[in-house]
């Protein structure tokens, strides 16, 4: 398809969400329900349509948080979409006599630039925000999971999701280009840093704005008093789930020098357990190059479970700034939290983080931390609560999915205000010699506490 083809379905979309946004919430979610409700009965089916893991970490990463995510929509969507009044509280007297109201529309038509990681749970979550907000949506799903998407798309057309509202795009490059070209209302990208530095510039020429949520190379801070069996345990199941491909997976593992051996020996006992798969040869051919770096400049690397596991790594060496989307844990002495945080904030990513040890000594540290979406005594699992919003700044993209935030991400604020009763209209009236000393005391009297 062209430019034109793709200006031509924007403008598709565009009518059909005008249709879609005319039904009520309350019906919109009804599908949603419904949706819910054939997934979790067809759920193997549809998980079975993901060949490069087992059924139950598919299940357990994506279709048990998928169906979380549309239960919070049901929940919660009608109450966040619906029209807010404005009370008198906090208005300026100049307008007294008006009130407003303010809407939540939607955007219109939304692009989806979907992931090749998890391409059910992060995908549909997005695409029933998007919906739920009274959108239609273009999906361009990741090389190789055009199935995982139309699995998706049938059953929300099952659960009564009008034709035409769900297009799929071709899942080649030059599809997705395309599309970002021809100027939809929003466009969602889950992908590299390198990606979404292309996308903005193609975007910026439509004005289209976008949410990137983009590579993480993840800090964890083990805290003095941190239980590092509990820790090792962790690392270790951030490293397997998902063969280390996880946009939060941990990486830079900063610690006191004088718990570093201990923390060494307890990895190594439960990385020795994995069978972690090694990434495509590309990126296998970037770490192994990092990983060469890093050992000339001072680190020891070593192979354990499908995990280049390197020890006395420093926050400079090149892989510790890189996105390097596969499974590698790097521990990195350190002679205080204060410096681990320095080091942490001069990585350019800045996506989620976790903290271990006492509660209060990790809520203090956390509050100093970049990181969009941070965990205290254990990671990943706790961020995909449905409640939660996901994002990251700098190098890890900026806006939100999921949650509230990511909802009323794809609507856009409508203010419509009346004024009422004999209230005079100042502003009308021609101005006079002394409106200006009479306003400047207006000024003074209203804001003299």
């Amino acid at each position: 398809m062209h430019l034109t083809g793709f200006s031509h379905l924007r403008e598709q979309l565009r009518d059909t969400s005008a249709r879609w946004a005319s039904r009520s919430v309350a019906d919109r979610l009804a599908i949603i329900r419904k949706f819910r409700r054939l997934l979790a009965r067809r759920s193997e089916l549809i998980a079975s349509k993901i060949q490069f893991r087992p059924l139950a970490d598919t299940m357990a990463a994506e279709i048990l948080p998928l169906l979380d995510a549309a239960r919070f929509l049901e929940r919660e969507a009608h109450a966040l979409l619906r029209p807010r009044r404005v009370g008198c509280k906090g208005r300026p007297l100049l307008l007294a006599g008006t009130r407003a109201v303010i809407q939540r529309r939607p955007l219109g038509a939304v692009l989806i630039l979907a992931p090749s990681n998890y391409p059910l749970f992060l995908t549909g979550c997005q695409m029933l925000q998007a919906i739920t907000a009274g959108n239609a949506v273009a999906v361009k799903p990741a090389p190789g999971q055009t199935g995982c998407v139309a699995a998706l798309s049938e059953l929300l057309s099952s659960a009564g999701v009008p034709p035409g509202l769900i297009r799929i795009l071709e899942d080649t490059d030059s599809a997705g280009e395309a599309a970002v070209r021809a100027g939809f209302d929003h466009i969602i990208l889950t992908g590299a840093a390198s990606t979404g530095r292309r996308v903005a510039r193609l975007a910026a020429e439509t004005l289209t704005p976008l949410t990137l949520e983009l590579s993480g190379n993840d800090a964890v801070f083990v805290m003095p008093g941190a239980d590092l069996e509990h820790v090792a345990r962790s690392l270790a199941f951030g490293m397997r789930l998902n063969g280390g491909a996880t946009c939060i997976a941990p990486h830079r593992v900063f610690i006191a020098e004088t718990m570093a051996q201990e923390m060494e020996a307890r990895l190594l006992r439960h990385l020795a357990k994995l069978r972690v798969p090694k990434p495509n040869p590309p990126v296998s051919a970037i770490l192994a190059n990092l990983t060469v770096e890093a050992v000339a400049d001072g680190a020891s690397a070593r192979d354990i479970g499908g995990v280049t596991f390197l020890t006395n790594a420093n926050p400079h060496m090149a892989l510790l700034r890189a996105d390097v989307f596969a499974p590698w844990l790097a521990l990195i002495p350190s002679r205080s939290m204060a410096e681990a945080v320095r080091s942490d904030l001069a990585c350019p990513y800045a996506l989620g983080a976790s903290l271990f040890g006492p509660e209060a000594a990790c809520r203090k540290l956390a509050s100093d931390l970049r990181a969009g979406s941070i965990v205290i005594n254990d990671l990943i699992a706790p961020t995909a609560d449905p409640r939660l919003p996901f994002g990251g700044t700098g190098e890890s993209g900026y806006g939100s999915t999921r949650g509230a935030e990511g909802l009323l991400t794809l609507t856009r604020p409508v203010t419509i205000s009346v004024r009422r009763g004999p209230w005079p209209r100042l502003h009308l009236r021609s101005p006079g010699s002394g409106d200006g000393r009479r306003l400047a005391g207006v000024a003074r009297w209203l804001n003299f506490f």
